[in-house]
């Protein structure tokens, strides 16, 4: 089995590409040994100790390591608790309610009911056009709000801590949804 790396535009966080589906539906992000808990997988890189975050994808698995650690060193052993994952054919979920998926953490804050015909442009246009680029660098945006102007955003994966991160989300995804839906005045990450 071939796994293929990509980095991202965080240095901390490397993408790799088993080469087949990781999750069918939606992402999951682990920030900690505890959220890991739920994930074979996540919880084998994160028994590393040089793991601070993991993220699974629709077909790849961004892994963050720590301030101070080197990639050289922490990417075999990366990969081999993935190649002995995939190869293995072990779950990627242990058995737990909502397949150890908990979104709780992750609601949408409340938006004004007027402005329902505005947040769907704006979630179409995430959905559309921001996250399968955000994809390609091994993370995701995920919409969580608009409220008088603003919109919120929860960034996960390679995003989560990447230091182009602001300019991503002023420069690009900011101007973008201004450009489409003029209710838009700023946009925050949350």
């Amino acid at each position: 089995m071939l796994i293929e790396t990509e980095t991202t535009p965080n240095p901390s966080t490397l993408k790799f590409l088993p080469g087949r589906s990781v999750m069918d539906a939606g992402t999951r992000d682990f920030a900690d040994p505890e959220e890991a808990e739920a994930s074979p997988l996540a919880e084998a890189l994160f028994s590393l100790g040089d793991v601070e975050g993991v993220f699974f994808g629709r077909d790849f698995i961004s892994v963050t390591i720590g301030a101070g650690a080197d990639w050289r060193d922490a990417k075999p052993q990366v990969l081999g608790v993935l190649l002995d994952h995939f190869a293995g054919g072990a779950p990627l979920f242990r058995n737990l309610p909502n397949n150890g998926i908990d979104v709780s953490a992750d609601k949408e804050l409340p938006s004004d009911p007027e402005d329902a015909d505005i947040v769907d442009q704006i979630k179409d246009l995430i959905d559309t056009r921001v996250r399968p680029a955000v994809a390609r660098d091994g993370g995701d945006i995920v919409y969580r709000g608009f409220q008088k102007g603003t919109v919120f955003l929860a960034m996960h994966g390679a995003c989560s801590g990447c230091p182009s991160s602001t300019a991503t989300l002023k420069q690009g995804i900011e101007q973008l949804l201004k450009h489409y839906v003029p209710e838009v005045t700023d946009v925050r990450a949350v």
